[in-house]
């Protein structure tokens, strides 16, 4: 078997001599078979594993600009994303501060309601005071012409009999005299009573003339309240949607905004309509006295959004990097948002800084107590702008974004803490989304 390989080797390659000449003498090198053929197996193998390692080369730098190109095309469609979101935040945000406006509106309108209902009341109660004093005095004057007619028809029968009897002159006389007086004092009755019943139809026409206008005020509130209620019921529902979202526990939360604000009095101060002193309210004072706790508790609401974190921390282009939950066998217990150095980052709710300066693994920290037992913290910042114990209000600028701490590049890492526990950051922002 091998002297056939050596035959077959000598038959292909046979040996070789290469000659050196130099000028004192020459040599040579000889080449066997199996010299030449190692040599060209060798430089087979290299020129095939330099063929094949630039293949691989080129189809690698292939396809890592076909993935470079798909992450930019990829980004670009989330930032196009983001930017759509963020016009719809704004529109958002725009829609609510019409509500807000459209509150104050229906905060006046039913100001303005009361105060002519009010009004109303009081003219009605005047008329229906002047009416019974009318009435009254009407009574006093028939009852007085009665009297008159009486002592008239006595008088005449006096005469009579003494017409009879042949009474003497000057009794006669007096007679006559009386019932001239009692004649014209008959006349004057007639005359007042004529006038309290033209008084008694211009107040009866009045009455009809208040009862109109408060029927057409009673259509004119009507149509005022439905706009109020659906407005109030359209601005609420988002807000109330936003709490439930994210577990809050809405009923003692509002419990402690209503006792932090417990002052009275202003628009929202019970409505009463009547001012006759009556025990039972009316239905359309327990209609507007709903509406005014509606509108409070969407006030309660507003304010106790603003303390708890549901805006956004950044001010500028971003691009989410690392969501909550576990990452690399940790707990990751934050939200991670990457964008250029010197973003602006922002308060995402009242509060007090309860730290800003470095800590172990975040960089630069700052840290913002919120009422409700809620913190929030913004880490790996290449700038803080808030000192401790310094107030802050939602939106407000408190540092710049950077890659501090251990950081893999620039990014705010945020955090929304309860009593020490870490919450998703997400769900309070997508809640959020589209009420601010």
């Amino acid at each position: 078997m091998i002297s056939r390989l050596s035959g077959a080797l000598e038959r292909t390659f046979p040996e070789q001599r290469l000659f050196l000449r130099s000028d004192t003498e020459t040599r040579f090198v000889r080449l066997s078979p199996a010299t030449q053929f190692v040599g060209i197996a060798g430089s087979a193998l290299l020129l095939g594993w330099t063929i094949v390692s630039s293949a691989i080369l080129i189809m690698h730098s292939l396809g890592a600009g076909d993935l470079r190109e798909q992450a930019l095309r990829d980004q670009a469609v989330y930032e196009a994303r983001l930017n759509e979101l963020s016009h719809e935040r704004d529109a958002r945000a725009r829609e609510a501060s019409d509500a807000q406006g459209r509150f104050a509106v229906a905060l006046a309108e039913v100001s303005a309601m009361q105060s002519r209902l009010l009004a109303s009341e009081d003219r009605r109660r005047e008329l229906e005071t002047g009416v019974d004093v009318i009435a009254g005095t009407l009574r006093e004057t028939m009852k007085e012409r009665d009297e008159a007619r009486k002592q008239s028809e006595l008088l005449l029968a006096e005469i009579a009999e003494s017409a009879a009897e042949r009474p003497d002159i000057t009794r006669m006389s007096d007679l006559e005299t009386t019932l001239d007086v009692m004649t014209a004092a008959l006349g004057d009755l007639a005359g007042e009573r004529d006038q309290m019943n033209d008084k008694v139809v211009e107040a009866e026409t009045m009455l009809q003339e208040v009862a109109f206008d408060q029927k057409l005020e009673a259509e004119r509130n009507e149509r005022i309240f439905s706009q109020i209620e659906e407005a109030v019921t359209t601005s609420l529902s988002p807000i109330e949607e936003m709490f439930s979202a994210v577990g809050l526990p809405t009923d003692s939360i509002l419990e402690q905004v209503r006792r932090s604000y417990s002052g009275q009095g202003g628009p929202l101060t019970p409505i009463v309509f009547s001012t006759s002193g009556d025990a039972e309210p009316d239905p359309l004072t327990d209609r507007a006295n709903e509406v005014l706790g509606r509108l409070d508790e969407a006030n309660l609401y507003r304010i106790a959004a603003e303390k708890l974190p549901f805006s956004f921390p950044i001010k500028g282009s971003y691009r989410s990097t690392s969501g909550f939950g576990k990452r690399w066998g940790r707990m990751h217990e934050g939200h991670d948002f990457a964008g250029g150095t010197g973003t602006p980052i922002l308060a995402t709710a009242d509060g007090v800084v309860t730290h800003a300066g470095t800590a172990s693994g975040y960089g630069h920290l700052i840290k913002i107590r919120h009422d409700f037992g809620y913190e929030t913290r913004y880490g790996h910042l290449s700038k803080i702008r808030v000192e401790v114990g310094q107030r802050v209000s939602r939106g407000d600028l408190i540092g710049d974004m950077g890659n501090t701490g251990r950081s893999t590049g620039t990014h705010l890492h945020y955090e929304i803490r309860i009593g020490g526990d870490a919450l998703n950051p997400m769900k309070f922002i997508k809640a959020a989304r589209d009420v601010f």
